[in-house]
Formats: structure tokens, C-alpha cells, sequence
């Protein structure tokens, strides 16, 4: 398993969200560099975002969810045209942030 992994469910239906694109990001200096991106599959997850070989290095990070088009592609529309959730890495275990997702709102922890 990657060190760093997510899941988004759409509350709205009760279901992963398939089709949004993710955008991982590393801070150096106050600036936010592109590492990794991807698009969740069937099960609302991107399997390998970061390879399983890697391992992050401490500091913070952002994940952007690009959630106005996943909503767009069903002709609903959303508040929130990306949600960016940061967080600080500071061991090298798992990390899972998960994102619980409707047109309105959102919420996310820290999952296991």
C-alpha cells in the first residue's frame, strides 16, 4: 500500500465518487509543488497515487479535489468549485484522507 492514500464519498448518493481529479502538493518555502495527480476510480480511490515504493518526506501538504467538474459531468450544481485539504506529514506511516463530499459541503479526518 502507498504511504499516502484517499477516498471520497458523495453523501449526496451514498456512493464513491468516481472521476475527480486530484492534485497532491508538497510546501518548500511557502511555495506548493506539484507531485502527483490522478483520477479516483469506481471506488472513489486513486490506488497509486504515490508509489508504494515512496516515502514522503515530513512537512505539509495539500490534496485538491477538482469537485465542481465531478458535479458538472451530472448537470448539478456545487458551491465549492475544488476543496484543498492540508495537511503535515510527520512520520513515514500511513496517511489516509478521506473526503466526505455533497454539492454543499464537506468534511474529512484523519482515517486509518
Amino acid at each position: 500500500m502507498s504511504q499516502l492514500t484517499t477516498h471520497i464519498l458523495d453523501t449526496t448518493k451514498g456512493k464513491p465518487a468516481s472521476g475527480v481529479s486530484i492534485i497532491l502538493y508538497q510546501q518548500k518555502n511557502n511555495n506548493w509543488t506539484e507531485l502527483a495527480r490522478g483520477i479516483t476510480n469506481a471506488d472513489g480511490r486513486i490506488p497509486h497515487l504515490v508509489s508504494k515504493d515512496t516515502i514522503l518526506e515530513t512537512g505539509n501538504y495539500k490534496m485538491k479535489f477538482e469537485t465542481k467538474a465531478y458535479f458538472a459531468k451530472d448537470n448539478i450544481s456545487s458551491f465549492y468549485p475544488y476543496v484543498e485539504i492540508v495537511f503535515d506529514i510527520t512520520t513515514t506511516e500511513h496517511y489516509h484522507i478521506p473526503l466526505l463530499l455533497n454539492p454543499f459541503g464537506y468534511s474529512t479526518y484523519r482515517g486509518s
